[in-house]
């Protein structure tokens, strides 16, 4: 009995070796906001038409999958949004850049993923199975 839990310890410990970052060709440079995706244009915005700051990227991921909270497959986690003077919010924002610039992204649509990506869960998996594997055979080698 004992080879095959070592076994499984192992397949275990070495699966986890195989999981990486995967870096993807997204379709669209984007943040998202409230929900909200915007799509990054190459269109500046005047700073004199910059209106209240409405929220910030909150994860940066260059790996396609599916983020909860406000993330950007192009700025760093920090990145502020902004309000365009005399565009509606639900139309248009202005993402200021680490130049100082502010760039319009324009809305693409409700954000229609999942609020979590499997492979987010598959650490904690892996350390409830390692804790269970690890008693048990503790509790074996006690009994004996």
């Amino acid at each position: 009995m004992r080879p095959k839990i070592s076994l499984i310890f192992v397949f275990f410990i070495s699966s986890s070796l195989f999981v990486g970052v995967v870096s993807a060709d997204w379709a669209n440079m984007f943040v998202v906001n409230d929900g909200k995706i915007f799509v990054i244009s190459e269109e500046h915005v005047a700073p004199k038409q910059i209106g209240l700051k409405i929220g910030k990227v909150t994860k940066y991921s260059d790996r396609e999958g599916t983020y909860s909270g406000n993330f950007s497959n192009r700025y760093a986690k920090g990145t502020g949004y902004y309000e365009i003077i005399g565009i509606e919010v639900n139309e248009a924002i202005a993402i200021k850049d680490d130049k100082g610039l502010y760039i319009k992204s324009t809305y693409g649509g409700e954000y229609a993923g999942d609020r979590y990506n499997g492979i987010d869960f598959f650490p904690y998996v892996l350390a409830v199975l390692l804790v269970f594997i690890s008693g048990y055979l503790l509790r074996k080698k006690i009994n004996r």
